[in-house]
């Protein structure tokens, strides 16, 4: 009896990845040499260069190149056999993630201001406070997003919103691409954009959490996508 092939569903970031490491390993890309830039591998793949950033990362992460922030990403070697596999990074994408949490978390801030109790506004405050007080801004930007999901009062949203912030702390992709334009300045952009979320929830104004945090979340997109000097 024939039997089928198992289907695997690879992220478009892992394709273009796995093409440049072909072309590394085959020496195309010679150890110590620069690769094309961001915007110039774009064209080649015809993708976006969110995409090539993506895999870029991931490049990084298995040990095939280094990003040198100001002048460029450079092979390193054609892999250390100790560097994780492809597989290993075969994960939803950063950028898809945040889109994700666009098309649902500002639905929440309007919610959480229609219908969120006290209490849980108060945990709202809190996280957003605790933010500005502590050297681990990361931990209370996490629950000041999940304490609004919670004041939502719809358990499925709550839920979706979770599993995604889930998703990106499980991400090294995602973790390295923080590393490289998340430092104190983008931290206090982001507590400024929390106060408007904030300040909107408490009024009960629902239109316009909703747009605090739509705008939130493209401000972080754009900060993502902030080039690596040469790198663009």
């Amino acid at each position: 009896m024939n039997t089928f092939q198992a289907v695997a569903v690879t992220r478009l970031y892992r394709m273009i990845a796995d093409q440049i490491a072909g072309r590394i390993r085959a020496g195309d890309f010679p150890r110590g040499g620069r690769l094309p830039s961001e915007r110039e591998l774009a064209e080649q793949l015809q993708v976006s260069r969110a995409s090539i950033r993506e895999a870029l990362i991931a490049l990084e992460i298995e040990g095939y190149v280094e990003v040198r922030v100001g002048s460029g990403v450079f092979v390193t070697a054609a892999r250390d056999s100790a560097a994780p596999s492809s597989a290993a990074l075969d994960e939803i994408g950063p950028f898809d993630l945040l889109e994700a949490r666009m098309l649902i978390e500002p639905e929440c801030a309007a919610l959480a201001a229609q219908q969120g109790s006290d209490a849980q506004l108060a945990a709202i405050r809190k996280a957003h406070e605790g933010m500005s007080l502590t050297d681990s801004p990361g931990l209370h930007d996490r629950e000041f997003h999940r304490a609004i999901a919670a004041a939502c009062g719809n358990a499925a949203l709550a839920s979706s919103v979770a599993h995604l912030w889930d998703l990106s702390l499980a991400s090294p992709v995602f973790s390295r691409m923080q590393d490289y334009f998340v430092n104190t300045k983008v931290w206090a952009v982001a507590h400024a954009e929390h106060q408007r979320i904030l300040t909107a929830i408490l009024a009960r104004d629902p239109i316009r959490a909703r747009h605090a945090m739509h705008a939130h979340l493209i401000g972080i997109l754009a900060r993502l996508r902030e080039d690596f000097g040469v790198f663009a």
